[in-house]
């Protein structure tokens, strides 16, 4: 199992840099970061100094869209940082959330979604692909490398990650939906005449290592309003009880009243009172190291590749370190 680390790129943006670098010291393999240009600074500029002061480390967003850049200009900025570091981006891609909402955009349609993450692998890689009806090629792309892996929840999402992504990422860490949820991306590539094993499987959730697990669920709740955001769209589209969503994955949101994402992400975010205990637990991995290696390796056991620590919390550095000093050793292929 790989493991890999998730921070917002808030100011300093030296800071994210220092724990990216601890992170790689710790075994971590991948660096990821929040992309949303108003709430955040802009990542791709900090993606630089990151793969300047690592050597191994491969980095990208969880998630972008394609929406808030024209799909060249991303397609060029990996491309670009893949040629000065030497092909260490992975292109974390969904239909968009704050990034879009901030704006006073809607999410990217499926559909667009689709159509994105070729173009953008094809450009990145230096094949041509059609862009608004034009052809357009990158010449000076040389044997350049981008795996796009796509975030998904409802069953066409699921779907299109089966068909057409080179990997899956699941933002939360629940065994019993993580294995509804993988089955399904799996089943949709083998249906697409795709190799469904050859398809990775991150999942990415918050990771609290403490004997404290009242202060680490609170330091994680944020993580359960997040995820409601995307569920009550769910919810929206398929309805209550349809059948086409695990009801385990949509009950908790009935108490959901709304959702400011000045606070997205953050351990302070006062919109996430409805979540309750038993959601932060499933959803995420708290306690002592030993309750972390166990789910860990159930979560393994479904296929799970790499998990991603989401460390939007107090304990940065103490998480990063504990991962490095109990986890990742025993569960590190």
């Amino acid at each position: 199992m790989d493991f890999g680390l998730v921070l917002q790129t808030d100011p300093p943006a030296s800071q994210v840099v220092s724990l990216m670098r601890r992170a790689e010291r710790n075994g971590f393999r991948y660096g990821w970061t929040f992309d949303s240009a108003v709430l955040w600074q802009e990542p791709f500029v900090i993606y630089s100094q990151i793969l300047a002061n690592t050597t191994k480390l491969t980095v990208g967003p969880m998630v972008t869209n394609p929406g808030t850049r024209t799909w060249e200009v991303t397609a060029s900025t990996f491309a670009t940082l893949n040629d000065m570091y030497g092909n260490r981006t992975v292109c974390g891609i969904g239909r968009g959330d704050s990034a879009m909402r901030v704006a006073g955009r809607k999410p990217n349609t499926l559909a667009r979604l689709g159509e994105a993450i070729g173009v953008i692998r094809d450009l990145a890689e230096g094949r041509e692909a059609e862009v608004d009806g034009q052809p357009v090629r990158i010449p000076w792309v040389k044997e350049g490398r981008l795996p796009v892996w796509m975030a998904a929840y409802g069953p066409k999402a699921l779907a299109l990650a089966g068909q057409k992504a080179d990997g899956f990422i699941l933002q939360l860490a629940d065994p019993f939906l993580t294995e509804w949820m993988v089955h399904a991306v799996r089943t949709a590539a083998e249906e697409a005449g795709r190799d469904p094993d050859a398809i990775t499987i991150c999942v990415a959730a918050p990771a609290y290592v403490s004997e404290d697990l009242a202060h680490a669920r609170e330091q994680c709740r944020w993580f359960g309003g997040m995820v409601g955001n995307h569920v009550a769209d769910l919810v929206g589209r398929y309805g209550e009880h349809s059948g086409m969503v695990p009801d385990a994955l949509t009950d908790y949101i009935k108490a959901r009243e709304g959702y400011d994402y000045s606070h997205h992400g953050r351990a302070d975010n006062p919109d996430t009172a409805f979540v309750p205990d038993e959601i932060v637990d499933r959803f995420c991995l708290l306690g002592p190291a030993e309750a972390h290696i166990e789910k860990l390796r159930a979560l393994r056991a479904l296929g799970v590749d790499q998990f991603a620590v989401y460390d939007m919390h107090d304990a940065k550095e103490a998480t990063i370190d504990a991962y490095g000093q109990h986890v990742i050793p025993v569960l590190r292929d």
